[in-house]
């Protein structure tokens, strides 16, 4: 059953500033400018759509929605989320869906090809997927879901021996039926430890071609990040051209970019593991340039703690949502609660200070008791109407049993948003 909390801009934020106060800490800083923010935020609102806080059910982790048109022809949303029982550790990919924008889903199926399966030459190795996300390709009417290989030994993610990892995916077609787990090939030796699109958005182009990107790298560390622009037929997906790499060499370099369209330019935004997070800018998607490390609008440098963002695009302003250091969550690891929202300055590749607002709220307390703070570093952004977008997780206890609710916070727009496919329209 779904749980709403309908609250509206002045109350969410009256209630987050006095549940933080409560626990001895400043307020995050969630000010507000008309000016500033155009008004395109009217509201937020927080949902529960799978409840596990008690642990008698299941944790769902990954919960990353899609658009796709239903039997009717009306949008429907399309999901994929899989268990997560540890650090790292998550069971077979599913599928749910919703025809009432996110209020309500279906019962998760499990989909056949993206679950566990024996590497011959290694005994007791399990090739499992994770990190999946969905999208929909108008020209074919498929579901692209991809994720990226991993590797379990028992009841854990095999830290000791895990293989090259590589992007792997499923295709649903309009009947329904899903195709074998394949792989999205790249004989590039600057890969051959890792190359992978997890967790990343992408963006379809109106040839049908699919624009992404990839971190990769040939040993653990330094890894890179490249745009890379995709062929797909319905049944394959071909990689046909792939830019020129960003890189950071502080620990495993940049991991798990995300990629949209803004204004007839390509954004990228990057998790890295040097204290900040980045965000570059290309004219075709594949060229990026200025990176440049996430920061205010007056220059000061926003602490994050390598936790991947994802884009919020509206036809008439670009959005980051992310996590970063507050006073609230100092204890919380990796400061991955809340979910922040701001909006992005195109030109100066920076965040508007005085449009954040929280997202997602943390709830606990982040100073005295972090592990009883769900995390929540794992999220998927999706627009689901002209007047409604949304966010969604898989919170995590994992002090507690690996615990958690799946949570969707519905935006409501002030403007209508064209940022939809033509049928949502």
């Amino acid at each position: 059953m779904t749980h709403h909390q309908s609250i509206s801009r002045r109350h969410f934020l009256r209630s987050t500033a006095l549940t933080v106060a409560a626990i001895g800490s400043a307020a995050p800083r969630v000010g507000f400018s008309d000016q500033a923010n155009d008004r395109l935020i009217k509201s937020i609102t927080k949902e529960t759509i799978f409840r596990n806080r008690d642990g008698s059910g299941t944790t769902w982790f990954h919960p990353r929605p899609c658009l796709v048109p239903g039997p009717t022809g009306a949008p429907i949303l399309f999901a994929n989320l899989q268990a997560i029982g540890g650090s790292d550790y998550f069971g077979p990919v599913h599928w749910s869906e919703s025809t009432d924008r996110g209020a309500t889903w279906s019962k998760p199926q499990p989909i056949p090809s993206l679950g566990r399966d024996p590497m011959k030459e290694h005994p007791g190795l399990l090739a499992g997927v994770c990190d999946v996300v969905p999208g929909y390709h108008a020209k074919t009417e498929t579901i692209l879901a991809m994720g990226h290989v991993v590797f379990y030994r028992g009841p854990r993610f095999a830290r000791g021996d895990q293989l090259a990892r590589y992007p792997v995916y499923a295709v649903r077609q309009k009947d329904g039926t899903w195709s074998e787990r394949k792989i999205l090939k790249w004989n590039d030796p600057r890969g051959s430890f890792i190359y992978t699109n997890n967790c990343g958005q992408r963006v379809v182009m109106p040839d049908g071609d699919i624009m992404m990107s990839f971190t990769f790298g040939p040993g653990k560390d330094a890894r890179m990040v490249a745009g890379v622009r995709c062929a797909f037929d319905g049944t394959e997906l071909k990689i046909k051209e792939v830019g020129p790499p960003l890189k950071n060499n502080v620990g495993r370099g940049l991991l798990e970019p995300s990629i949209t369209r803004y204004q007839n330019q390509f954004f990228m935004t990057i998790r890295a593991e040097d204290g900040h997070g980045y965000v570059a800018v290309s004219p075709d998607g594949l060229n990026y340039k200025r990176k440049t490390a996430w920061a205010w609008d007056d220059g000061q440098p926003i602490a994050m703690s390598t936790t991947q963002q994802h884009w919020l695009t509206h036809s008439d302003g670009l959005f980051l949502v992310y996590t970063r250091k507050d006073d609230s969550n100092r204890n919380v690891i990796r400061w991955r609660s809340p979910l922040w929202i701001s909006r992005v300055d195109p030109e100066k590749l920076c965040l508007i200070r005085e449009t954040e607002q929280v997202v997602l709220p943390l709830v606990g307390d982040g100073i005295n008791k972090p592990n009883e703070v769900a995390l929540m570093g794992n999220f998927a952004v999706t627009n689901l109407s002209p007047s409604e977008s949304c966010v969604t997780v898989g919170e995590w206890l994992p002090k507690a049993g690996a615990k958690g609710d799946a949570l969707l916070s519905r935006i409501r727009w002030n403007k209508p948003n064209r940022n939809l496919p033509r049928f949502a329209l």
